[in-house]
């Protein structure tokens, strides 16, 4: 994994540097085209010798506008994806997409939070909890919800490499820890 890093970083440091007054926007479209780029089929197709960069690019285009925001690449998008498919570089899009952000949040002092929830969080339960959480980590979180059964309730929190758990799973745990002690 840290070679995906290593090659992903110039190219996520080289987007950062370019864009200096749309981030946010930038961010919301590598995040989708990296999303599309996870898919193995994309890869394979896009691995194959008698894929053209264009034919490639085209697909990634079609597929994102398949989904929810149905907007064309921007040339800054179309550009970047092109250079990422000439570098044979399309499997490391989803941790430049995750560098990107990184850089982003580094510079206005916020992070990525996920939410480990056993069920579905309500958005109002959800803004009173972002607002509680960044409190006590002191900074701006982007909050993402993903709801994991086996916690039987609570909440486990990821902050970067910080960790909050509160969940049913973690004190059944800390009992046995202690009963077998």
């Amino acid at each position: 994994m840290a070679e995906l890093a290593t090659i992903a970083r110039p190219y996520a440091d080289a987007l950062f540097k370019s864009i200096t007054a749309e981030r946010g926007a930038t961010s919301e479209w590598l995040d989708r085209m990296a999303a599309v780029a996870g898919d193995p089929d994309l890869l394979r197709f896009a691995d194959n010798p008698k894929s053209s960069v264009d034919q490639v690019v085209g697909l990634v285009e079609s597929v994102m506008q398949e989904g929810v925001v149905r907007e064309p690449l921007t040339a800054v998008a179309r550009q970047f994806l092109r250079t990422v498919l000439e570098n044979g570089r399309l499997s490391a899009l989803p941790e430049m997409a995750a560098q990107f952000r990184a850089r982003m949040n580094a510079e206005g002092g916020a992070s990525d939070a996920t939410i480990y929830s056993a069920f579905p969080v309500e958005d109002a339960v959800l803004a009173d909890l972002t607002q509680s959480l960044e409190k006590r980590f002191g900074r701006k979180l982007f909050v993402s919800v993903q709801v994991q059964p086996e916690l039987i309730g609570g909440i486990r929190v990821l902050v970067g490499d910080e960790v909050l758990d509160t969940s049913v799973k973690a004190r059944l745990e800390q009992m046995k820890v202690a009963l077998a002690a």
